[in-house]
């Protein structure tokens, strides 16, 4: 498989090989996660995250997952410690290279310029639903519902005036929907408290076994020349060392960028301003 640098644009097929075409009950509808962020390095809580979703989505919807894609921030995204987008399109690649139902999309990542995720979301909807047609039912094809997976932290800077555009916050919450995984310091209660128009759009999970890993502690670890092993996967731990990458927060990085638009670490982070002042969800 070619590595990000590799790819450009011209060569990109959709990643469809882990997506389900048939779903098991006709009468769900068929879902499928997406998780945008910076995956500056990806963690096993992103990775968990997915699996947490589709236990809810399983036990509490009438949803059935078939399929996920983590899709990464790219350059024009300037944040401390965010190192290429090819590193961390590898890196999420490597992490999700055994996952039967996870699979990881370049598309984001290979634009030169910022993408709002709702142009992300959409992106996922037109490959799934108007290029594959959908799923199988056995009783006719149906669309799948495209939904963002993300972490509290998000809904947490979508209540917060000036971070999103209300435009923005309608069309995805509208359209796609948004699974969010409660988050550690995050008052996800006063975060939907001015989200009521879309609450039924909105499904929140309980994280029953707490995780705290994020990526800004994995970068901090790093710098201190301390192990990260059993935080993020094997695989990533030895492209991180083979690569050299967070030696010195900001050196490999693409460049920083200061003020709004930088959300709480762990599950999500806002990504910077983009049209009409909005901004999107990413992870690490």
């Amino acid at each position: 498989m070619a590595t990000q640098s590799e790819l450009t644009l011209a060569d990109y097929t959709f990643p469809a090989a882990r997506l389900r075409r048939r779903i098991s009950t006709p009468a769900r509808t068929p879902l499928v996660l997406i998780a945008c962020g910076s995956f500056s390095p990806i963690t096993f809580l992103h990775l968990r995250m997915f699996e947490m979703a589709a236990d809810y989505a399983r036990f509490n919807t009438q949803f059935e997952v078939v399929g996920a894609y983590l899709s990464c921030v790219g350059d024009a995204y300037k944040k401390t410690g965010l190192v290429k987008a090819e590193h961390r399109v590898n890196m999420c690649s490597l992490a999700v290279a055994q996952s039967s139902w996870i699979s990881m999309d370049p598309w984001e990542a290979l634009h030169a310029e910022y993408l709002e995720t709702a142009k992300v979301l959409d992106h996922f909807n037109y490959e799934i639903n108007e290029v594959l047609g959908g799923v199988e039912t056995g009783e006719g094809r149906k669309k799948c519902h495209i939904a963002l997976l993300a972490g509290a932290d998000l809904i947490q800077t979508m209540s917060t005036p000036g971070v999103w555009a209300e435009s923005d916050i309608d069309y995805i919450l509208k359209n796609f929907g948004a699974f969010i995984v409660e988050r550690t310091g995050t008052d996800i209660d006063e975060a939907l408290s001015t989200l009521q128009p879309w609450k039924s759009n909105i499904w929140v999970i309980q994280q029953l076994v707490q995780n705290d890993i994020s990526s800004t502690k994995v970068r901090l670890f790093l710098r201190r020349d301390m192990s990260i092993r059993y935080l993020v996967p094997e695989p990533v731990v030895q492209y991180i060392e083979e690569h050299e990458l967070y030696d010195d927060d900001g050196a490999a990085s693409t460049g920083s960028r200061s003020g709004k638009g930088k959300g709480a670490e762990g599950g999500q982070e806002a990504k910077p301003a983009g049209e009409a002042g909005s901004s999107g969800s990413g992870g690490g």
